[in-house]
């Protein structure tokens, strides 16, 4: 049996700087719902935020864009993605616990999470799928159980 190194911090150790991606890419309020749609599919994500790192007014999520404009028969390219953001932003901090953090998301029932710095700035951009692939990646003791899973079956 192999034994899992000792390394990695346990998830309830996690802050939120460790996990979260610091290259965010922002939609202006005044930008089209269909500039959005076009934006995440360039950069292949579910959401962006709505403002700028100074100023984060709102996200936009590829669900407001099927809900709010094409399931109500909207023209994409006349409406502001202002119009369809889901607001209030919630959001977390760099020195936060990832746990503290998908207890925002869980509670509110949101995917995704700004990460600002004590002066507001957004620094970064947390989203469970992040966190799911930082536990895959890094968790030596799942990584062990996940190897005997694979080992002691048949798969195909």
């Amino acid at each position: 049996m192999i034994e899992p190194a000792l390394h990695n911090p346990p998830a309830e150790q996690l802050r939120v700087s460790d996990v979260m991606a610091r290259d965010v890419e922002f939609i202006e309020p005044q930008a089209s719902a269909q500039e959005a749609a076009i934006l995440m599919g360039e950069i292949e994500v579910g959401a962006l935020p709505v403002g700028s790192p100074d100023q984060v007014v709102g996200i936009v999520t590829d669900r407001d864009l099927l809900y709010r404009v094409v399931a109500r028969g909207r023209d994409p390219t006349a409406i502001s993605v202002q119009e369809v953001a889901s607001r209030p932003v919630l959001s977390c901090r760099p020195d936060d616990t990832v746990r503290a953090a998908l207890d925002v998301m869980v509670a509110n029932y949101v995917r995704r999470l700004p990460v600002l710095d004590r002066s507001g700035t957004a620094v970064g951009w947390l989203t469970l799928a992040d966190i799911s692939r930082h536990l895959l990646v890094n968790d030596d003791a799942l990584q062990v159980s996940l190897q005997g899973l694979l080992e002691g079956s048949d798969m195909r």
